[in-house]
């Protein structure tokens, strides 16, 4: 099954660097093999539910580990 999932990481930043607890968490998807949209307002990835569920675990834990107070997540399938 293919998934899709949106997250976003907070606190917020307005200008400027995106924050390490956003950055990161785009390097574990890559890392993962994923290609993610990254945006100021949050990220979104799609991938096979064996390549996503796990990647989406240290995408929380990489975070939080970074600054992170609040990770929103949606994920859906995506099986058009």
């Amino acid at each position: 099954m293919r998934l899709r999932a949106e997250f976003t990481t907070e606190p917020f930043h307005g200008e400027g660097a995106p924050p390490p607890h956003a950055t990161e968490t785009m390097k574990v998807l890559e890392k993962a093999g994923l290609v993610c949209d990254f945006g100021p307002l949050g990220t979104s990835v799609s991938g096979t539910e064996a390549a996503l569920l796990p990647a989406l675990q240290e995408v929380l834990a990489a975070a939080f580990a970074h600054g992170a107070s609040r990770v929103t997540l949606q994920v859906e399938r995506d099986d058009d």
